[in-house]
């Protein structure tokens, strides 16, 4: 073993600790972060020592790797798995960076016939159409949900024999077969946990493309000069002026000079008077009007409605002598006499009658 392969190993075996590590801290805390930058700074120094002593070439198959050296091939897939997690740049400009480590990784993996052949369908898929890929495909409900069931199954099936092949470690550096299928079936799993990633940076992009552009310098600049009043074109498109202007009679600057001379004329109130007034009160709004104040001025206003209830009963007493008014009572009373005998009870219900 070189000297180059002795730091990679010592380089990866660090970096992958760190990566560990990140599970036991908030995300929001200066050591995550600075924990964070060192594991991606170990598997970038470890990518660069791969390919500075061609660790893996492109006329070799999966057969002349060494054992000891399959777990180099995912360097790119632990550097996509960390840099989203990352604050330093844009959102966009990090998502990229994920997804071509990510690309990195899979072209690798191909290059050594390691992508199973639905992995490489989905390979092939997503090198047509990077913007768009999805794992699903299909727009059938029961395809997508049979897509979902398979991908999980296989997952759970991946992760049993990872945890059943890491349980005896000490087996692991007498055997060189156990080590390499170990290595071969996290290589499966973490392509399975790319392509999922693969899916939702793509959606992720696509929400990003459709938010508006930042603010450049020149309206940040504009907005500042807007907040603080030092905008030379006094046209504004509010209906009403700031409260600044209002009290200030529509003049703004100082009301004193530094040498204490009045610029403008003020009001001097006595706001410790009106500040002490307001302090033993009720906590609530008190009324203003009684109760009967309150009803004379609602029927002043014709809110209130006389009549109804008891008095709705009572018929009025028509006075005798008053001849006019007998007269109406006498017509209405035969009116409706005249009403009932030409419109009989019932008369109007004939829907169900034979």
């Amino acid at each position: 073993m070189t000297e180059l392969q002795s730091n990679i190993r010592t380089l990866y075996a660090a970096a992958k600790a760190l990566s560990k590590q990140l599970e036991n801290w908030e995300t929001t805390s200066q050591i995550y972060q600075d924990s964070l930058r060192a594991a991606i700074s170990s598997f970038e120094e470890c990518r660069r020592l791969a390919d500075q002593v061609s660790l893996f070439s492109p006329n070799e198959t999966e057969d002349d790797i060494p054992s000891g050296d399959l777990q180099y091939l995912s360097i790119d897939y632990h550097l996509g798995e960390l840099i989203p997690k990352t604050t330093t740049s844009t959102r966009k400009t990090t998502l990229q960076q994920a997804q071509q480590a990510y690309e990195r990784y899979l072209g690798l993996l191909d290059t050594y016939s390691l992508l199973s052949k639905s992995d490489r369908r989905l390979y092939e898929r997503y090198q047509d159409d990077r913007d768009t890929f999805s794992i699903l495909g299909s727009s059938d409900p029961s395809a997508r949900r049979e897509i979902k069931v398979a991908r999980y199954k296989q997952e759970q099936e991946l992760k049993r024999k990872l945890e059943h092949l890491s349980h005896n470690q000490s087996a692991l550096q007498n055997d060189d077969s156990a080590l390499r299928t170990l290595y071969l079936t996290e290589i499966q799993f973490n392509i399975h946990h790319t392509f999922h990633a693969l899916d939702l940076i793509s959606q992720e992009l696509k929400i990003l493309a459709l938010a508006p552009p930042p603010p450049g310098p020149e309206s940040l600049a504009r907005d500042y000069r807007q907040r603080n009043g030092l905008t030379k074109d006094p046209y504004s498109d509010r209906l009403d002026p700031p409260i600044s202007q209002l009290l200030n009679g529509s003049k703004a600057g100082p009301i004193l000079s530094k040498e204490g001379k009045p610029l403008k004329p003020f009001v001097l109130l006595d706001n410790r008077q009106n500040v002490r007034s307001g302090v033993f009160k009720a906590d609530h709004s008190l009324p203003t009007m009684t109760i009967d104040e309150y009803l004379a001025e609602e029927r002043r206003r014709g809110g209130i409605i006389d009549g109804g209830g008891e008095q709705s009963g009572v018929q009025e007493v028509v006075d005798e002598d008053d001849m006019e008014k007998a007269d109406l009572a006498t017509m209405k009373a035969r009116e409706w006499d005249e009403f009932t005998e030409a419109n009989p009870k019932g008369s109007g219900n004939t829907l169900n009658r034979g």
